[in-house]
């Protein structure tokens, strides 16, 4: 089990899902740097988040250290990180975040259950295709955006869930949703996605927040008159 400390967060994390590259971000403070960065640029006290996709529990943990835990609900659909994430949680004093499990497909949620890629490297872990090998898939419960939104109604929604952001933008979100951060995976689906990702916020009363934005890190925020 290897040990870091990021951002004042101590981190736990199985030697047997990091590579050199991770376990070199995380030594050196860089792991998920920007969207750390963009949670604290836009996140204020009591506001509620909505993180989609938890992978270790960092951004979760840095979110409840800013608005308290309880108002942190945190989804991941991985079931081999589940114990990772709950320990982190808890190991720095966030044991009050709600993590759900399951894998976030569509808008509205189904009863049967999807089938994901438990890839050995977490970062990579996403719904499964065609090109998933057979004794990497799993089946893990199909939620929905919306049932999220209204269960946790979230001020501010964060979300790294490979590519399945293509899915989550067909109708307007809902008015409660002041802030959106995501991280784009332009190698999985064409630009016109992208363009219906910004179409759906811009409908939803967001624009484009230039100041957290950076790189694959897209951020929107509540249109405001000056």
């Amino acid at each position: 089990m290897a040990e870091y400390e990021v951002e004042g967060l101590n981190l736990s994390v199985p030697d047997s899902i990091l590579n050199d590259r991770i376990a070199a971000k995380l030594a050196s403070g860089g792991y998920e740097a920007d969207e750390a960065r963009a949670a604290a640029m836009r996140l204020r006290p009591g506001q509620r988040v909505l993180e989609l996709g938890a992978e270790i529990g960092y951004i979760a943990s840095i979110c409840a250290r800013i608005t308290g835990p309880q108002n942190v609900t945190s989804v991941e659909a991985n079931p081999g990180m589940l114990p990772v994430i709950r320990a982190n949680l808890e190991r720095n004093g966030f044991g009050a975040v709600t993590l759900l499990h399951g894998a976030v497909g569509g808008m509205a949620g189904e009863t049967a259950p999807l089938a994901f890629d438990a890839a050995q490297s977490f970062w990579a872990a996403r719904i499964a295709d065609e090109t998933t090998a057979l004794d990497r898939m799993v089946e893990v419960p199909y939620l929905g955006l919306n049932d999220l939104m209204a269960q946790a109604r979230p001020h501010v929604v964060i979300m790294d869930i490979e590519g399945a952001e293509q899915h989550l933008f067909d109708h307007p979100w809902p008015d409660h949703v002041r802030s959106v951060m995501m991280e784009l995976h332009p190698t999985r689906y064409p630009d016109t996605v992208i363009q219906r990702i910004v179409d759906c916020m811009s409908v939803s009363g967001l624009t484009y927040d230039p100041g957290p934005s950076r790189g694959r890190i897209l951020c929107f925020r509540t249109v405001r008159d000056r």
